[in-house]
């Protein structure tokens, strides 16, 4: 699970599944001349089937949105299956708060259940709607800075193909037969210089999730890169970039339009 592809409305969510789940230890109703200390849980139907049923709602949403692919429920969005109960919650709510008994009236727990519910279902249904609800709720962490391919790390003593230090000609020395008088000796082959165009790897993240296919060429997706997670470009092939995940799953992402580069 990547908590890093999680949005600002599924804190919106969260939020409101805490405050559901307080609201349904309080005083459910209150009547004059009674001392009435019930609470929601004084009813299962109401305790479990409508604020637990909110908060189970707001767990299968966030849930759905953490693992690397969507999963489902008898052929149903786990994530569509969460909103179902959020918005049932919230109805079930709504009614509960108008027809309250004779005698009575709604107490704490009743009215911030209600307020919970709404905006447990409003931030559900809004957060695929609105852009500002799907920006990444946690910051995206700084990237390491890669190391290009092919490249030689810093010479210096006891790293491999560091320049030698050059002997020095005993005092007196003749040069070498060729070479000008006074003249330091020829140093040894020097490499090739790399070709310029060669690809260096780079961390970047994607704005929306975008699914990462198979090297080989099948169509089905073997991971979904979130927003919020940086990956590591390793090859380009043509528009297309290999990246590679933090479990070090490669494969090919088709669609880099507004990718940010780290």
């Amino acid at each position: 699970m990547n908590i890093r592809s999680l949005t600002r409305g599924d804190g919106v969510v969260i939020g409101a599944a805490v405050l559901l789940f307080i609201a349904s230890f309080l005083k459910f109703y209150s009547a004059d001349g009674f001392n009435l200390d019930a609470n929601a849980w004084e009813n299962l139907g109401t305790g479990l089937g409508v604020y637990m049923g909110g908060v189970i709602g707001a767990a299968l949403i966030v849930v759905n949105r953490a693992l690397p692919q969507p999963r489902k429920i008898l052929g149903l969005d786990l994530g569509t299956v969460g909103v179902a109960f959020t918005v049932l919650a919230a109805w079930a709510m709504f009614w509960t708060l108008v027809d309250v008994p004779d005698g009575a009236s709604a107490a704490i727990g009743l009215i911030l259940g209600f307020l919970a519910a709404l905006i447990l279902a409003g931030g559900a249904i809004a957060t695929p709607l609105l852009p500002p609800l799907q920006a990444a709720l946690l910051p995206a962490p700084k990237p390491a800075t890669a190391q290009p391919y092919g490249a030689q790390p810093p010479g210096g003593y006891g790293y491999p193909g560091a320049q030698q230090p050059q002997q020095p000609q005993p005092y007196g020395g003749q040069p070498q037969p060729g070479q000008p008088y006074g003249a330091q000796p020829a140093p040894a082959a020097a490499q090739p210089p790399q070709p310029a165009g060669e690809f260096a790897p780079f961390w970047f993240a994607v704005p929306v999730p975008r699914p990462l296919f198979a090297e080989d060429g099948s169509p089905s997706p073997i991971a979904e890169l979130a927003p919020g997670t940086w990956y590591l470009a390793v090859e380009q092939r043509g528009p297309s970039l290999v990246a590679q995940t933090q479990d070090g799953r490669r494969g090919v992402l088709q669609d880099t339009s507004g990718i940010q580069r780290g």
